[in-house]
């Protein structure tokens, strides 16, 4: 009988202890792998439960590219939004700072491998994204990203955008697991960005209603009209939810800004720019609406100064065919959302309602207007058929009574009655001819008028410049208050400059600007000042500023600002 020797026994004994170590190293290792699952289960619940916890469409996709960077551990993440012709016209960041962001020299417009995710919405892992054919190589000022993992979103079977993300932590590849954990929260994202963009359709369309309400009534309830232009332009921007909105009317055959709202507003009002060659043109002559994906480029400029930056716009006609008064437009900061589908739905049928709605009030306003002349041309007849032959027969008959009378002082008497009566019927004749003429003229036809009576007691005729919309803009009170210090103006130069020259500037944008210039002496030491000091305190009235001073090669300078209305 063989003898075991004690090696083979001691081999014996510990060939089952290593294998119960692996099983316990497996099984350790397996643990370790479901508990990782769990976790990883849990945080994609957790992500799933916050991006689903708002309604507002801007907070819910940010909350979904975080969430996805998270789950992953990926350093950037991006969400594209995918525009008409198969382009990102929103992109969503995680990881950049603004610095970064403002060093880019422009955003992805999905080319490369941007774009081979929209024209394949299939998941994508690469380990190099330099390394695929596809690839386009990033902008200028573009951190430098190698791993990328790349998942469409849909919502109700449509590519509502993609999630990139790059750059795993520890310099690791996006795997299997990975992929399958960022599909699943895509899939939950897409039923919380329809339920955003519901929620956001809905408080749009709410917007839209009161909007359109309140634009009528106050149209029809007799407000002024350039008041109510400026409350277009600002339930536009609310509608929209745009950073900007413009209304723009035809004038003498440009299309100048008569109404705007938004944090950039300032300058731009009575800005102009030409119907033919412009974007807006474009639109009032087509009646077309157009939506722009960027208006940096020059060829999509809106006319703007290049110091306000503008980007995504919607311009639509305010008003069709021969009711056609002008475009309206909402804008967007560079990198905000494009207008879609939704808001140019909203937008137009806003837009021509309030069209219909200034015609309609101006239809009213020339109602009133002919049932006055109607009266006042009764109120003219009575006066000439009654009133101003009775008078006449008087002084006929005090005429013939001179002839009798002895006494020279009565005779004078006489003749002094019927010289008044004469004066009374040339003023009442001229009361006739005032009450016959037209109701209400225009600034710009009055400001003509008071220039042209100047000219016969200046001798020569003054430049006259009007600019902006001063027969909208300005209201009947500033009106009436502009003209008078005109008249003043053209009054002393006439009386005591001595020119030869004398321009008048009337100007409306922010402020109403009577600018009235003279070569002639200036304004003498110790002269009377009570017509300077008129004018002064009709500027203080308005809340306004009058200023006069010496021309630059001879002359006076008189400058009157006030706000375009009285109420303001």
């Amino acid at each position: 009988m063989s003898q075991v020797s004690p090696g083979d026994e001691h081999d014996r004994l510990s060939l089952p202890q290593l294998r119960l170590d692996d099983l316990l190293g497996e099984l350790q290792s397996r643990l370790a792998a479901v508990l990782a699952t769990r976790d990883r289960v849990h945080a994609l619940l957790e992500a799933v439960v916050s991006i689903g916890s708002d309604l507002e469409l801007e907070t819910v996709l940010r909350r979904i590219v975080e969430a996805a960077t998270t789950l992953v551990e990926a350093r950037y993440g991006a969400l594209g939004v995918i525009g008409d012709g198969g382009r990102l016209v929103q992109f969503v960041t995680v990881g950049i700072s603004e610095e970064e962001i403002a060093g880019i020299d422009h955003w992805p417009h999905g080319e490369g491998i941007l774009g081979l995710l929209i024209k394949d919405p299939r998941p994508l892992r690469l380990p190099d994204l330099a390394a695929h054919p596809e690839s386009a190589g990033f902008p200028a000022g573009h951190p430098p990203m190698r791993g990328f993992l790349g998942v469409p979103i849909r919502v109700r079977e449509e590519v509502f955008g993609n999630l990139y993300l790059t750059e795993k932590a520890g310099g690791g590849e996006f795997d299997e697991d990975d992929e399958s954990v960022v599909t699943a929260l895509a899939t939950a994202a897409g039923v919380a960005i329809e339920n955003a963009r519901l929620y956001q359709e809905a408080r749009r369309r709410e917007r839209w209603l009161q909007a359109s309400a309140e634009v009528s009534t106050t149209l029809l309830s007799g407000t002024q009209a350039g008041d109510v232009i400026e409350l277009v332009a600002e339930r536009a921007r609310e509608i929209c939810d745009a950073d900007m909105a413009m209304v723009a009317l035809v004038e003498g055959g440009e299309l100048a800004v008569a109404a705007v709202a938004g944090e950039r507003a300032d300058g731009l009002r009575g800005l102009r720019v030409p119907i033919d060659g412009s974007l807006a043109g474009r639109v009032f002559r087509s009646g077309e609406p157009l939506v722009l994906t960027d208006t940096v480029a020059a060829e999509h400029r809106l006319g703007v100064p290049e110091a306000v930056p503008t980007g995504p716009a919607l311009i639509v006609p305010l008003g069709l065919g021969s009711g056609a008064r002008g475009v309206l437009s909402v804008v967007n900061a560079p990198g905000k959302p494009v207008f879609g589908e939704p808001v140019r739905r909203l937008l137009e049928p806003f837009a021509a309602q309030a069209a219909v709605g200034l015609e309609l009030a101006g239809r009213r306003r020339d109602a009133e207007r002919l049932v006055v002349l109607e009266d006042r041309d009764r109120i003219a007849k009575d006066l000439h058929d009654t009133v101003i032959q009775r008078l006449f027969a008087t002084a006929m008959t005090l005429m013939s009574a001179i002839k009798i009378t002895e006494k020279p002082e009565v005779a004078h008497r006489v003749q002094r009655a019927v010289d008044d009566l004469d004066n009374t019927i040339r003023q009442i004749r001229s009361t006739i001819f005032a009450l016959q003429s037209t109701m209400e003229q225009t600034l710009r036809t009055r400001v003509h008028g008071v220039v042209d009576s100047a000219a016969e007691t200046l001798g020569f005729a003054p430049a006259v410049r009007l600019d902006g919309l001063l027969d909208i803009v300005v209201d009947e009170a500033t009106g009436d208050q502009t003209v008078a210090v005109l008249q003043e103006a053209l009054s002393n130069a006439a009386r005591h400059s001595g020119a030869r020259h004398v321009t008048v500037s009337l100007m409306v944008g922010d402020e109403l600007v009577l600018r009235v210039e003279d070569d002639g002496v200036g304004i003498p030491e110790g002269g009377r000042r009570s017509g300077l000091r008129n004018m002064a305190e009709r500027a203080e009235a308005l809340g306004g500023t009058f200023e006069i001073r010496p021309r630059d090669g001879g002359g006076t300078v008189l400058e009157w600002r006030v706000p375009p209305a009285a109420h303001q």
